[in-house]
């Protein structure tokens, strides 16, 4: 069995070494005094982590398919729940289209 490597020594990095902080960090920045906030934070501290969501963004759900539905569309690969999606987003446009009332034609 070979020896455990030795872990690579960090720097010890001086906290006095940060940089200062600028007047506009210090009017963004959350105030606590005791832990009760006296001022929320403002500016680009409060924004939201992450990937903005998407206006259409799909809908976690539960559905139950057949086992042969499942088969199949598992049997095809990684991918395979966007497949359902579509193949379920072609059927619902197809059906929207003949679904909508026929306009009646003007006797002429």
């Amino acid at each position: 069995m070979p020896a455990k490597k030795r872990g690579s020594k960090r720097a010890w990095v001086d906290p006095d070494d940060a940089p200062e902080w600028t007047q506009d960090q210090f009017n963004r920045a959350e105030v606590a005094v005791g832990g009760k906030v006296v001022q929320p934070a403002q500016g680009t501290l409060t924004r939201p982590r992450g990937r903005p969501k998407k206006p259409d963004a799909k809908v976690h759900t539960h559905i139950r398919l057949s086992p042969q539905v499942l088969r199949h569309f598992r049997g095809t690969g990684p991918g395979w729940q966007t497949r359902i999606d579509e193949v379920l987003q072609k059927w619902v446009k197809k059906h929207r289209k003949e679904s909508r009332p026929r306009r009646a034609r003007a006797a002429s």
